[in-house]
């Protein structure tokens, strides 16, 4: 009886392990590109005055892309004088398109760095898992 107990042990945890380097192995699947963050810094040499001089027209530009539902949310960056948008695009050659069309980006003055994101890829490793018992 105890050999009994101790072979189906093993067996659960061969196949309990075999199914977590099966997973490891499987690749994730596409995350679908569903917002786009932007990320808007000054190069190096930006001349800042003009920056203060452009600032009430891209803050009106702005706030006109937000009320039309193209930006989503918009904070400041901390560590550094620039500002982080959460785009409602999926493409990033639109986003650029979009943010190169204020009045910082026609001037060359505010550069952005844009990255696709979208849902957090692992929580469709709770979908295929069990549940817990």
């Amino acid at each position: 009886m105890k050999r009994l107990l101790l072979n189906s042990t093993i067996a659960s945890v061969l196949v309990a392990s075999a199914g977590v380097s099966m997973s490891q192995t499987m690749p994730m699947p596409a995350t679908p590109t569903t917002k786009i963050l932007a990320i808007g810094t000054f190069p190096p040499g930006t001349d800042m005055q003009l920056v203060q001089h452009t600032l009430p027209t891209e803050v009106r530009e702005t706030a006109q892309l937000y009320l039309e539902g193209k930006i989503d949310q918009w904070y400041s960056l901390q560590d550094r004088a620039g500002v982080a948008f959460i785009l409602n695009v999926t493409d990033v050659d639109q986003a650029h398109e979009m943010l190169e069309a204020l009045p910082l980006g026609k001037a060359h003055l505010m550069t952005f760095s844009l990255f696709p994101i979208g849902p957090l890829k692992p929580l469709s490793k709770l979908l295929n898992s069990p549940a817990p018992q």
